[in-house]
């Protein structure tokens, strides 16, 4: 969906979205990152044709492009360039692009708190807090347990990661609002329980390497 303004150069109504379709002047950058890009706003995103975009758009967009140019191009190139390398770190991470729309359909995504522990999680939570413990008390008999959980963990993330490519299909796919945002609802719960998981897995492998330094 293209943004819809007066072009600031020649005034023609209706300039277009990045460059005036007119007098072919750089226009503000939008912060959208999907209007920005061109691309549809969908969870599943092709990395190719995301790259590609990327790459021809960071040609087009690069400040020394606009140094003959006006001060009002010059800085909406070093806007445009900051957006445009924004866009393309959030919008290839699969994790980080599904909270970007989630947060852009007004789903709050907060921290993640220790104390939110997954109820199906809570025997394995427990049993590695205590491992963890054991562990800082010194000892190492812990530490084969310790690699099991974070296998397991890690086992765990893979299953998620695959549910959330399911869903991202299945929100894609939907044709209207309402049934759109009740698969970002549900993604939403995946992405908290995964992000509770990856926190333990970053806290074993915290303890592993200063155990191993």
């Amino acid at each position: 969906m293209a943004s819809h303004h007066d072009c600031w150069q020649c005034g023609t109504p209706d300039a277009g979205s990045l460059f005036c379709r007119y007098c072919n002047s750089l226009q503000a950058p939008t912060p959208d990152y999907y209007v920005f890009l061109g691309l549809p706003r969908r969870l599943a995103v092709d990395p190719a044709i995301l790259q590609k975009q990327f790459y021809a758009m960071s040609r087009m967009l690069h400040p020394d492009r606009y140094t003959r140019r006006s001060e009002q191009e010059k800085r909406y190139s070093l806007e445009a360039s900051s957006i445009l390398n924004d866009a393309y770190r959030v919008l290839r991470d699969p994790i980080a692009r599904a909270e970007y729309v989630l947060r852009e359909a007004g789903f709050e995504i907060g921290e993640q708190r220790s104390k939110d522990v997954p109820p199906e999680l809570l025997e394995e939570v427990f049993e590695l807090n205590m491992a963890l413990d054991e562990l800082r008390a010194g000892d190492s008999e812990v530490l084969p347990q310790l690699q099991e959980s974070r296998h397991n963990f890690k086992l765990m993330l893979a299953r998620i990661d695959s549910v959330l490519e399911e869903h991202f299909q299945r929100h894609d796919g939907q044709q209207d609002v309402a049934s759109r945002r009740a698969v970002l609802e549900q993604i939403r719960n995946v992405l908290h329980r995964r992000r509770y998981i990856s926190n333990l897995v970053s806290e074993v492998d915290k303890q592993l390497s200063s155990r191993n330094a």
